[in-house]
């Protein structure tokens, strides 16, 4: 793909989202949304892997980066209220929804609140990588494991503010070299990209709000599945490295009511596997929505 990259600043429900766009406008639309602790810039490997004749677009989340204003709390039902004002402000039809760490939590809201037939003509099938869904097993185990323990600590109010506001690079890079299985693979450029997105004391709130929100977003979870099933076909993925039972988050999305489910790994890859492998990403994405 052309690595002309297109950016733009769209007033969205009363905040402004940063939104990065390649290939042709035209084009079937596929639309990427980042976890923590990252940015759009995330995506640019596997942007640059898609050809020339699909619409890639990526977003900073509400409050992260070049976008300003975020959701109150970090509710996963709330960013997916955002998605879908810029899925229709963008006039999205058949897109593929991407959603990586909680940005893939996000993708799940999207998926279980906005499943008429009208919403699907928009959003025709979902992608979440590389996470737990909050209240959809295996999340307690994930909860009770104290490799996890992160989800805590981000959680205390105002606490991790403290500690990390001016150290962003070297906490961020922490879960860059742990998570990932060559910590090379995530590049200076894309360290220092995300850094600088959660540089502003707001940003760092919006980022750590993300955990905060789990119990909301769990209860959310919750009330969706006994809303019913849902039909939007979603493509599950993991890094090989990453660690985790695949089958138990499979278990866990059918059992949530997920009928059209399939599974993929990335082979050689941890959490961050569209840095770490981004065309093998790219290839997954794109044989689930063909």
């Amino acid at each position: 793909m052309s690595t002309d990259l297109r950016h733009s600043h769209l007033p969205i429900d009363g905040r402004t989202l940063h939104v990065v766009e390649s290939g042709d406008p035209a084009g079937r639309p596929y639309l990427f949304l980042h976890g923590w602790p990252e940015s759009w810039r995330t995506w640019l490997g596997v942007m640059a892997a898609a050809p020339d004749g699909v619409r890639t677009i990526a977003v900073d989340l509400p409050g992260i980066g070049g976008s300003v204003g975020a959701v109150d709390g970090g509710s996963k039902r709330a960013l997916a209220a955002a998605v879908h004002a810029l899925v229709r402000e963008l006039g999205l039809a058949d897109a593929t929804l991407i959603g990586h760490d909680a940005g893939g939590m996000a993708a799940y809201a999207y998926l279980r609140r906005y499943r008429e037939a009208g919403d699907r003509e928009r959003v025709g099938r979902v992608v979440i990588m590389n996470t737990v869904i909050p209240g959809v097993p295996p999340w307690e185990d994930v909860l009770r494991n104290p490799y996890i323990w992160h989800f805590g600590l981000h959680a205390v109010p105002d606490l991790p503010e403290t500690l990390v506001q001016g150290r962003q690079a070297a906490y961020f890079d922490y879960f860059y070299d742990v998570l990932s299985a060559d910590p090379r693979r995530i590049t200076a450029e894309s360290r220092a990209a995300h850094a600088a997105a959660y540089g502003s004391p707001a940003a760092l709130t919006a980022g750590f709000d993300l955990y905060r929100a789990f119990a909301q977003d769990a209860r959310d979870n919750a009330a969706s599945a006994e809303a019913g099933p849902v039909e939007t076909p979603l493509l599950y993925v993991r890094g090989d490295r990453e660690g985790g039972d695949l089958r138990a988050y499979a278990q866990g999305f059918r059992e949530a009511g997920v009928r059209r489910l399939t599974t993929a790994v990335v082979a050689d890859a941890g959490h961050f596997a569209q840095e770490e492998q981004p065309a093998e990403v790219w290839r997954l994405i794109a044989e689930f929505a063909a």
